[in-house]
This record gives structure tokens, sequence and C-alpha cells, in this order.
């Protein structure tokens, strides 16, 4: 951490991005700060416990301290003496079963801050999870919920999700006029904090819905297998170890949701989830993103021998690759001189770049597929056909606006606001038609029929180029995005 200078205009909180990690979020909050020059801010990363990241953005000089906040990393004091931790597991005992199985308030959260509070500067990992008394807490909650899982899982989930929640809770706020979370999880709790504590305003941006992409993952987590195999033949009143991680993350949304005004998302489509984990409704607002219309638009086609198409983004499982490498083998069967261009970092997840990269090898396109790693798309635009995205899960992809402004169809997954974006909003008027195809999740076959549709069928491609340099132009202005924003700033202050 450096040391807060001075009470920063804007706090803003990222979980797993801003600056170390580049993507979409990072690049969207980057530029936010930079654009809002006139204010202060005081950035907060949360991380991973134990990890030493490296700054893949040099901070505008508007940033006056950064706080690095890892995850699990609880202070390192002694623990406090039996009979007060015992009342101490006691206090906490009610909220916590809530927080991991029921649907838990800000109430809950209050009660788990008013109990730590007399302990400030006291508390770690010796009392919080490492004591008898702690032992006792997690036998009782496991007992209660999930004596027919694994208690190997439930333990490490327990302490995992615990000790998550701890550091956040103990950790020292940086003295700012307003909060902003740009997620729920983690963030969003230390949003609520900010509000509850120091009865601060505090704010949300959620690019995607946080407990969707979490409810992947938990859903792909295999050392979760044996324990839904299990819940198919116990009592089905007790919960499994699935529920638990999810319903903890849908209330750390619902508690983020309680504590924050305005609750910003960048598109329509995302705010019937929202609803769905409890924000209240004339909270919501949208601020679509943008991007800068006229650099995107005055890029100049090139040549080129090949028909070429692009995927733009990292190289990590929720932008299912493989999937997309199953849709370039059965366009190559159709166009054999086809160029593919995999374009994003490939550092964020490196076991599974590997995979995709052995994987292109295993389909024979070693001669077709190229991972150019991270670039300047600048210097690939011109040369594009399509843009296409296989993703799982979006919220309102920047590279597509960027190139729909230089005028190259899309072709992409139904998630997130790609709909919108590529076919026009249910209220778009007047109805611009097509930008490209939108297609089925998880399903290559229809990801290659699209593309190849675009690329044999020159009137549909054309109308498509023209649409999507319209579209961007008239909805997703960056200047309207940073204009909102300054605005939203001096109302919430």
């Amino acid at each position: 951490m450096t040391s807060p200078v001075n009470n920063a205009d804007i706090c803003l909180i990222l979980e797993g991005s801003y600056p170390y990690v580049p993507g979409g979020v990072a690049g969207w909050t980057h530029e936010l700060i930079s654009k809002q020059n006139h204010l202060t801010f005081h950035v907060v990363s949360i991380l991973p416990r134990d990890e030493n990241p490296k700054a893949r953005y040099e901070l505008p000089k508007n940033v006056v301290s950064l706080t690095n906040l890892h995850l699990q990393d609880l202070p390192d004091v002694p623990a406090l003496d039996s009979k007060t931790t015992k009342a101490l597991m006691q206090q906490l005992k009610d909220p916590l079963v809530t927080l991991t199985t029921g649907k838990a308030t800000a109430a809950d959260l209050n009660k788990i801050l008013e109990t730590l509070a007399p302990y400030h500067g006291k508390l770690g990992a010796a009392t919080l999870l490492d004591s008898k008394e702690a032992w006792d807490l997690l036998t009782d909650m496991y007992e209660m919920s999930f004596g027919e899982s694994s208690f190997l899982d439930y333990f490490w989930s327990w302490r995992a999700l615990l000790g998550g929640l701890y550091s956040i809770l103990l950790a020292d706020l940086p003295p700012a006029k307003t909060y902003h979370a740009l997620s729920t999880g983690y963030a969003g709790l230390f949003a609520a904090r900010a509000k509850t504590e120091l009865n601060k305003p505090s704010m949300i941006t959620e690019h995607g819905i946080y407990t969707n992409e979490r409810r992947i993952e938990i859903a792909s987590a295999d050392w979760l297998e044996e324990t839904a195999s299990k819940a198919l033949t116990i009592d089905r009143t007790r919960l499994n170890l699935r529920d638990m991680w999810m319903d903890t993350f849908t209330n750390y949304s619902r508690i983020s949701y309680s504590a924050c005004d305005p609750i910003i998302t960048l598109f329509s489509g995302n705010q019937s989830a929202q609803l769905a984990d409890g924000a209240i409704a004339d909270r919501l607002r949208i601020i679509p993103n943008g991007v800068d219309v006229e650099r995107f638009s005055n890029i100049q086609r090139r040549a080129h021998d090949r028909p070429t198409i692009a995927l733009i983004g990292r190289v990590v499982p929720i932008k299912d690759i493989k999937g997309f490498l199953r849709a370039v083998s059965m366009l190559h069967e159709q166009i054999p001189d086809l160029r593919v261009l995999i374009m994003g970092p490939v550092d964020e997840d490196p076991d599974y770049a590997r995979e995709c990269m052995n994987f292109a090898e295993y389909l024979a396109l070693k001669n077709t597929v190229t991972f150019t790693g991270r670039v300047n798309i600048d210097d690939y635009l011109p040369e594009i056909d399509v843009v296409a995205f296989s993703s799982l899960s979006e919220a309102q992809p920047l590279t597509i606006l960027e190139a729909g402004a230089a005028g190259i169809p899309i072709v992409a997954t139904d998630v997130g606001a790609c709909r919108e974006m590529v076919m026009g909003a249910a209220d778009e008027n007047p109805a611009m038609g097509a930008g490209g195809v939108i297609v089925p999740l998880a399903n290559p076959a229809a990801l290659a029929d699209g593309i190849l549709y675009l690329l044999r069928d020159k009137d549909f491609y054309e109308q498509c180029s023209k649409t999507m340099r319209r579209r961007v132009a008239t909805y997703y202005n960056k200047n309207d995005q940073h204009m909102a924003y300054q605005g939203l700033y001096a109302a919430v202050a």
C-alpha cells in the first residue's frame, strides 16, 4: 500500500483487475481515471493471497494512492483468550450461517462488523480460523447443513470463504469522499463497509454479473464433483458445497446492492439479474461502454490475400477458445486458405493457453491459426474481415464496439450485451438491422456457419458493415460515457 496522502475524491475498488491484469475492465478503469482528471482517486486492488503482481498500467497522476488487499491474508496477531474467543464465535455464528446458507441482508453484515469492531487490531487468523473455538464453529455449521458432504471439502471451503470475508472486513478503509466498486463480490463488500462504517456514498458499476461468472466457475470445479454425485442420493434438505459457495457469493451481491446507490450496469439485460439478486429497482442505471468512434472509423481497409477472422480477447476458459478452434476446424474445410488470429494475452492462464495451442495443432490448424499475444489491434483491423466471439460470459465487450466502428461485422455468442450491440436494442428507433450474426452458446457449428455466411454473402456483409458503423457512432460514443460519469460523481458527492 502507498500511504493515502489525503482524502481522495473517489476510492475505486476492483477484484483481480487493474492495474495488474489487462482486460476490458482494467482498460475501462484506466480510461475512467484519466478522463476524470479533475478528481483524485485511491485504487484498492483485491488480489489472491501471496500474489506479487506486476503492474501492467502506469497509474495516472490523479491516482494519489494504491492499496493491494490480499484475500485470506489476515493480521499476524496472537489469539485472544479462550473465553473471549468463545463469546466472539457465538455472536458470529448466526450471521455466518445466514451468509453461507440463507438470504443475508445488510443487517447480517452489520452484525458481523459490530461483533468484530471492539477487537480492532487484535484479530487475525489465530483467533478467527485456527483456534479451537473456530474449529467448534466450523463443525457446528457443518453438522447443521452439510453433514452428508465431504468434511474435508467443507473444511477447505469454510476456510477459503471466511478467510476471504475476514480479510475484507479487517482491512483499513482508505479515506475517500465516495466509494465506487466495479463489481459486487469482495469489491462490493468493501464498498458496503464504507457505507456502513463511514456513512460515505457508495456505488457499483457492474460490467458482467459477478454471481453469473462465479456460477460458471463453481459448476466446473472438479474437486466438488464427488459432493455433487453424492447429493443425488442424500436427504435433499441438506445442502451441497456448490450451494454453499453460490449462496455466499449471491449474498455478497445482495449486501452490496443494499448499501450502494446508484447501481450501474452497461445494458438492460443485466438488470433482471441484478433485481433477482436483490437490487432495488429505483437505484438501477445504465451507462453503456463507449469507444473512440473517430479513431476506429478512420481505420482504412487494406488489401489482403486470405480471408481473415479474429477472436480478440484473453486466452482463458470463459472465452471458450477451444470451442472457437472447433468452429475454425469446420470453417477450414470450406475455406482452405483461411487465416485466423487469436489476439489477446496468453499469460493469465498459461496452462489453458498451452492446451489451446496444442489443440490447434491437433486439429491440423498450425498454418491457419496464429496466437498473437497482446498486440495493438489498430495494426491488425485493416486486414480482418470478421471478428468472432465464442465467450461463455461477457458484459459489453469493447472489442465488438471497436471492430464495429471500423466497419467489421461481428459473429458472437448470445451472452451479455452482444445481441443488443450486433442486432440492436429492442427500443432502437429507427431500427438499423443486423450488424452480424448472433449464435447459441457453446455451439461451434453455429459459430462456423455464421462466419461462413458473412464471408460468402457480400451484400449481407456490406449491410452489416454499414450497420455496425452507424450503431456504434449513435449509441456507443465514449464522450457520452465520460460525461455521464462526470455528472454521476458530482451528483453522488
